[in-house]
């Protein structure tokens, strides 16, 4: 895979309170061509069958944003504005070429000799989304305790998945929606701060029912509240929260039109969410985060009501904390010391198949002293057999021990 960034950022100051800031990102990636084996059955208990697919890809992302940041006040209370557009291009072609012409692998008596496969276009198709949205934010200062936070954007999306070659011009797929957000901050002192807020947002789903009408965005509606403290000193600092999070309009499978689906579903995420971070001593450094997480399916015309979302575990949790000696002759010699706690997690909606929970071990041994950085870093420093991703009865193994150097010089 090859990719080419190309961008510019530039920021224009009109006095001490007003700034213009503007950005231009442009992302090009080209895959070489992959090739892939999919399986395909056995026979009589010892020919492999296999299709072949080979595989190319080019993804063309194009990001634009121009802000104006201003404060201001209107008697005793302050104001801090953002007003704002910005767009996104993505465009993705694929094109894929198949042939079933594999011999058969006989386990018995394999052989790896076989003479070069030719493939044939499969599928040639672009995807193309585009986006605008245009967002003002007014963050305000009642008083040296109070803050409030009133938000919104508008965002407007347009997609076309189309197959090229077999004449078929998809029109777009346009929407649009408002996704407001409002939030309170309440600081009793100066190393305490209370938070609630309320934010909506939505995710364009392509499609048509069996009507022949377009599927409605999904919308997300969140509630959230929660702590930031400071202790030791100031040295910690912890952040509490707690959310719940609503789905709506999920698509589900028409029961009338199995062909076809409707806009029913609706999921639940709820839960509460831990972190705290800083330096206990000079040069110990600590990052610690806790997760739960309650997600369900709270409507649907076939998954049972109560079932978990795929891939989303009810507890995680990490540590991650370095030491860094501070003077004499190993000044800028360090170790790290990470552990990291997945739980169990399903495959599917069904809750059909399930992959176990896992406590992964990092470590790093690194080396800072005035321009020069170097590092070891190992991943999986126990060697441990696990799962980090699945797809119905797929399974996705993790990455067994590793270990990558690097050494830097600045300039």
């Amino acid at each position: 895979m090859a990719t080419q960034r190309f961008g510019y950022t530039l920021e224009h100051e009109f006095n001490d309170n007003w700034q213009i800031r503007n950005g231009l990102s442009v992302a090009l990636t080209d895959t070489f061509r992959v090739r892939n084996l999919a399986f395909i059955g056995i026979v009589d208990d010892r020919f492999i069958q296999f299709d072949l697919y080979e595989g190319k890809q080019a993804i063309d992302n194009y990001f634009g944003q121009i802000d104006l940041v201003g404060r201001f006040n209107m008697g005793s209370v302050s104001h801090q504005v953002l007003a704002g557009f910005d767009f996104n291009r993505f465009v993705d072609n694929l094109s894929i070429d198949f042939t079933a012409d594999v011999p058969d692998l006989d386990l018995l008596n394999p052989e790896y000799d076989i003479p070069e496969l030719v493939t044939a276009p499969l599928i040639q198709s672009q995807n193309t989304v585009q986006s605008y949205g245009v967002y003002l934010q007014d963050q305000i200062r009642l008083s040296d305790q109070f803050i409030v936070l009133l938000g919104g954007r508008y965002d407007w999306i347009s997609s076309r998945n189309e197959t090229l070659g077999d004449g078929i011009n998809t029109p777009f797929q346009n929407d649009g929606a408002f996704s407001p957000r409002v939030g309170v901050v309440y600081q009793p002192s100066d190393t305490v701060s209370l938070y609630a807020s309320y934010s909506r947002s939505f995710l364009q789903t392509s499609g048509f029912d069996a009507e022949g009408n377009q599927f409605s965005p999904t919308r997300g509606t969140q509630y959230e509240i929660g702590l930031r403290s400071e202790f030791l000193e100031d040295r910690l600092a912890a952040n509490l929260a707690a959310y719940h999070l609503t789905k709506t309009n999920i698509t589900t499978p028409d029961l009338s039109n199995p062909n076809f689906s409707v806009q029913t579903g609706e999921a639940r995420s709820q839960g509460i969410e831990l972190d705290v971070t800083g330096e206990i001593l000079p040069g110990w450094n600590v990052i610690l985060s806790y997760a739960y997480t309650d997600a369900k399916v709270t409507e649907d015309n076939s998954t049972p009501v109560g079932n978990r979302l795929p891939g989303v575990p009810e507890n995680q949790a990490s540590l991650w904390t370095t030491y860094t000696i501070q003077g004499g002759d190993l000044q800028g010699l360090g170790f790290g010391l990470g552990l990291f706690y997945v739980g169990e997690r399903q495959t599917d909606l069904a809750n059909s198949f399930q992959l176990d929970d896992y406590l992964r071990t990092d470590a790093a041994l690194y080396y800072r002293r005035g321009r020069l950085n170097a590092a070891i870093n190992i991943r999986n420093l126990f060697n441990i057999d696990y799962a980090v991703a699945g797809f119905d009865t797929s399974v996705y193994r993790a990455a067994p021990f590793t270990v990558i150097a690097s050494v830097s010089w600045e300039f």
